[in-house]
């Protein structure tokens, strides 16, 4: 186990289940009425001892009639017995015991589970909220798995093990209560006798406890690194496959499978400890009760019902505390995995300090004197940068891999900030204003293509109101329009986790069009066409062209033949802009771009 695994050992679980509570509060009455119901089946618990006693005490002894007599006194033996209660009354109490009882318990169970299935959906909004507005930084050490784990499974697994652990407290805990009280009644000295194995229990089950938790945890991280290793193979398939890596990954996986097996089994060894110790504890203390209850009624003439009703009592209390024995464990394990996904609630927000809101934006943009250097990093990104992206105009970065091109979109999304310089949009500092109007100022289509499994129309529509007619026209614009036409659904066809249903041309002019729907200023093309045929890249210039002049089209593209006729081309490197203007102007110039396009020709 690592320093941190091993640290995390050490953690008292207490804040963890504070805050597990907090969630819980809100639906805080269906818990008391579940608590409610259980202590009704509780105080009937006692009663069942109490029918054995008047059972055995009374039921099987009978009192003889007076007997009539002759004439002259001469007294005849009396033939009828007389018993305290007929024989057909013990079914109906009995069953009408067990009924109520069963009724209360189903009521109990019921809103318990209504309690814990609404705390799971209040924790996973929580949650996913955290992951909705977490700083951009986050996910670059957060594996999706990881956060899918966190999310959805964790918190279900949490108060599942919860929820057996309350149900067992309610259902046992609260019988085993009233018992002892039923016993303190009939026999108050051999009761409090029997409370002398109570401080071996407490020590066997905290020293038992201890080993859960640290095994606990050992587990749950093994599981995570093991649903990483899942989640590579299922998301790099094809790169897997190309490089005939399934034997690699394969002994990847059996190594971090054999990891959770080997934790796994301690966990479940150290769980396994607690009843048969505890057992063992409580049958010195039960030993001891029985042999001297026996004793007491050897000695005192006590009748065989208040023995039965006492030792029955005791049976079925310890048969309460034995299944009690197994409630810390599970409520441990909890803990230990809930520490891990609400750990996930104190993932840093992303800083939103603005306050402001651009409406009708022209879409101007200026970086001036803009430095960026990534955490880790040993230079700069972006160094003293200075660029004007004219409103209405269109604008190409070229240059090399590392020339900073994707980091001034990651800055004009708000995604890093700058440690100097500033950012204008049509004259005011991006930082002044909201994350959201910020966003809603660009429509950006990356080189990372993201699509959701959704249809071709809610992935084009994304949280915006559908409309057909809209959906048509930027299909049209995107070269998609005939392939959308002749799928079996139309634009209602699912197209598949990311977009596996289509080709990798369909899935890049799928997210030109989710672009192109967007009604923004300012659209972002970084390498949008890099996966189009000739054939459809010219179809989307040429829609594109269509707009110049009415949006701040910024072009990120290394095959310079497609940003030709931009209105203005800067060339990066090491993060500066080393030369700036049209096509014509810098081939005349001989300069860096010059070199570009010879390079590619």
């Amino acid at each position: 186990m690592t320093d941190q695994a091993s640290a995390k050992d050490t953690e008292p679980l207490g804040p963890t289940a504070s805050r597990l509570w907090r969630f819980m509060k809100p639906n805080r009455w269906g818990l008391a009425l579940s608590i409610l119901a259980f202590v009704l089946v509780a105080l009937t618990e006692p009663l069942i001892p109490q029918l054995l006693s008047v059972a055995f005490g009374e039921g099987f002894h009978a009192k003889g009639s007076s007997g009539s007599s002759l004439p002259g006194g001469i007294a005849l033996p009396s033939m009828r017995m007389e018993y305290s209660f007929p024989v057909w009354m013990v079914p109906i109490v009995l069953i009408g015991l067990f009924a109520i009882r069963g009724l209360f318990s189903f009521c109990g169970q019921y809103m318990l589970h209504w309690t814990i299935s609404r705390t799971v959906m209040g924790l996973r909004a929580a949650l996913l909220q955290v992951l909705l507005r977490a700083d951009a930084r986050v996910y670059t050490s957060l594996q999706p798995a990881t956060a899918v784990t966190k999310v959805v499974n964790d918190p279900q697994h949490v108060v599942t093990l919860i929820a057996g652990s309350l149900t067992t407290i309610l259902r046992d805990g609260l019988p085993a209560l009233a018992l002892m009280g039923y016993l303190f009644y009939l026999n108050w000295q051999l009761t409090l006798l029997s409370l002398i194995t109570v401080p071996g229990l407490a020590f066997v089950v905290r020293k038992v406890n201890r080993r859960v938790r640290r095994m606990g945890t050992w587990a749950y991280d093994a599981q995570l690194r093991l649903v990483s290793v899942v989640e590579d193979v299922t998301r790099a398939w094809r790169v897997v496959r190309s490089f005939d890596a399934a034997d690699y990954e394969r002994d990847r996986f059996a190594e971090r499978a054999r990891e959770v097996q080997r934790s796994s089994l301690k966990t479940a060894a150290s769980n396994a400890m607690a009843q048969p110790l505890s057992q063992l504890m409580a049958s010195v203390g039960i030993s001891i009760i029985v042999s001297l209850a026996l004793y007491q009624s050897r000695a005192n003439g006590t009748g065989v019902g208040e023995f039965a009703a006492f030792v029955s009592g005791l049976l079925l209390m310890s048969s309460r505390l034995r299944h009690l024995s197994d409630v810390m464990q599970p409520i441990t394990n909890a803990l230990v995995v809930a520490r891990g996904c609400i750990g996930l609630l104190d993932t840093p927000p992303e800083p939103d300090t603005g306050t402001r809101e651009l409406r009708d934006a022209r879409g101007d943009i200026v970086l001036d004197q803009v430095t960026l250097r990534y955490p880790g990093a040993n230079r700069d990104a972006l160094s003293a940068l200075n660029l004007h992206i004219p409103a209405g105009k269109t604008t190409a970065l070229v240059g090399s891999s590392g020339a900073g091109k994707t980091s001034v979109v990651n800055l004009l999304l708000g995604f890093e900030r700058p440690d100097s310089g500033r950012i204008l949009l049509d004259g005011v500092p991006i930082d002044e204003l909201t994350k959201a109007n910020l966003r809603r100022q660009f429509a950006v289509v990356s080189q990372d293509i993201v699509l959701f499994d959704l249809s071709v129309a809610d992935n084009i529509a994304y949280a915006q109101q559908r409309d057909d007619a809209k959906l048509e026209q930027v299909l049209r614009a995107a070269a998609l329009w005939d392939f959308v036409q002749s799928l079996p659904e139309g634009l209602d066809t699912t197209i598949g986790t990311n977009g596996s249903k289509l080709s990798g041309g369909q899935r890049q002019r799928l997210a030109i069009a989710r672009a192109l729907y967007k009604e923004a200023p300012v659209w972002i093309f970084d390498e949008a066409t890099s996966a189009l045929d000739t054939e459809s890249e010219r179809a989307v210039q040429q829609a594109l062209e269509q707009w110049q002049g009415h949006k701040t089209l910024i072009v990120i593209a290394h095959r310079l033949s497609t940003i030709r006729r931009a209105d203005c081309i800067q060339v990066m490197a090491d993060g500066q802009v080393v030369e700036s203007g049209d096509h014509d102007a810098l081939m005349a110039r001989a300069g860096v771009y010059a070199g570009m396009v010879q390079v590619q020709h």
